[in-house]
């Protein structure tokens, strides 16, 4: 879904000394979309050269800074000297141009990119990281996107769409995504599930620092309680195929399959500061 509309900041608001709120006036998406940035220590207006990490969240959050609200990235971050780019990625946008809706890559990988990066000064070094939903998308924008960026993280990420298609379409469908809609009918457009299906990208990561993270579903030594999380089950077989097709095409990739431990936010939260040293080494 596009529009006339030119791409643009339309406004920028200073929440504290190192984060600020972006509106972006979106041509891909057709509406305004919300951007949260945190500037590094020593970062002033005109500067240049930062690198820069990009942290995209999970499905079904009413907003997109749940990096923010929820884990706990400002503090995770002081000490990075990079920017940090937070953008909305809808509650179940998939980071994905749809068939038939929003163009939500075309206005991560190009409008967020080409704005804000000028805007912080960032230079020429990216890593991506996300949960869930998030982790989907970052390793499917740094297969998508050849050298933009060095490293990627997935954290609980859905990195294997294509495991056990039924269920995920219902899991869409429950959550407002139409899958027909979003990545196309099967089996006519396969090609299209696989195009955005990190397991079957994994020759294109060629290159990249990579890192997968996921618990097995038992209540673990972050959770406050509970039974078993089948959800987070099933996250750690998606993450084990993704990693066993990486290797097989003879990429290296850290991994912290952790045991014990729901879906839910002290893990990534921890998935985050164990990552970082992989995604910007010397940032």
């Amino acid at each position: 879904m596009t529009t006339a509309l030119t791409p643009r900041i339309a406004d920028r608001t200073p929440l504290d000394d190192r984060q600020d709120a972006l509106t972006i006036a979106s041509a891909a998406l057709g509406r305004d979309a919300q951007v949260r940035v945190l500037k590094p220590a020593g970062w002033t207006e005109g500067s240049t050269g930062w690198p820069v990490l990009y942290l995209l969240h999970g499905c079904c959050e009413p907003t997109g800074d749940t990096w923010l609200t929820k884990g706990d990235a400002a503090r995770v971050t002081e000490r990075l000297r990079a920017v940090v780019v937070v953008p909305e990625g809808g509650s179940d946008g998939w980071y994905a141009d749809w068939l038939d809706g929003p163009a939500w890559e075309t206005f991560h990988m190009k409008e967020v990119r080409s704005l804000v990066e000028d805007l912080y000064g960032v230079g020429e070094r990216r890593a991506v990281a996300g949960l869930s939903m998030g982790g989907h998308g970052a390793f499917g924008y740094a297969a998508r996107n050849p050298g933009v960026f060095e490293a990627a993280a997935a954290f609980s990420g859905v990195l294997d769409i294509r495991m056990d298609v039924p269920g995920f379409s219902s899991f869409l469908r429950d959550n407002g995504a139409e899958p027909d809609k979003l990545w196309g009918p099967l089996p006519d457009r396969e090609d299209n599930w696989r195009a955005h299906n990190p397991a079957d990208l994994a020759t294109k990561l060629t290159g990249l620092r990579l890192y997968v993270s996921a618990g097995d579903g038992e209540p673990g030594e972050l959770d406050s309680g509970g039974g078993t999380d089948f959800g987070e089950q099933s996250i750690l077989r998606q993450s084990q195929r993704f990693v066993r097709a990486a290797r097989i095409a003879g990429l290296k990739v850290e991994t912290d399959f952790y045991g014990h431990g729901h879906h839910d936010w002290p893990y990534w939260t921890r998935a985050l500061e164990r990552a970082l040293p992989l995604l910007l080494p010397e940032a």
